[in-house]
């Protein structure tokens, strides 16, 4: 599983996201410009020692990613979709973007995602948008789900 932050903005959502990727197995591509530094202290504190368990890429653009992995299959997500990512069928090499938190992933970005792989994660009647590190904490866990949580722990044993 991938994750792709376009244009990322809050170096403390980074670093909840570097963490879920550890959690889930998922590698992490941030596409620039960043706006923040990697070394920044409050990403790492954010991300707390889980920055070593996950894979995190930089690209200098979105094309870069699509040249360097072309057989993945990339879905965005964006509050102006019309289909919910329940009704996707997730694949174990998938990748997931997430535009900037101000602003989502821009209309000439979106329109080359095909509609079918615009993702809605469902809200209430006029509410704007989720925290990015939930909207990839709930993709994330469903495509891992939907993938039998492919390399998780075994389940906690509870004693009687």
């Amino acid at each position: 599983m991938h994750i792709v932050l376009y244009k990322p903005e809050i170096p403390y959502n980074t670093g909840n996201i570097i963490r879920l990727c550890a959690n889930v197995g998922a590698e992490l591509h941030l596409i620039h410009p960043l706006g923040f530094e990697l070394t920044e202290a409050k990403l790492r504190r954010a991300s707390l020692d889980y920055s070593d368990l996950t894979v995190v890429t930089e690209h200098q653009n979105l094309e870069d990613y699509r040249i360097m992995y072309p057989e993945r299959m990339l879905y965005a997500t964006s509050a102006k979709s019309h289909r919910y990512y329940t009704e996707i069928e997730f694949g174990d090499n998938d990748s997931y973007m997430f535009g900037p938190e101000s602003s989502g992933i821009p209309a000439c970005v979106l329109n080359t995602i095909p509609k079918e792989r615009r993702l809605l994660i469902p809200m209430k009647p006029g509410n704007r948008s989720l925290n990015i590190a939930n909207a990839v904490s709930i993709i994330a866990y469903e495509a891992w789900r939907q993938n039998d949580f492919y390399h998780a722990g075994p389940p906690r044993v509870v004693p009687n």
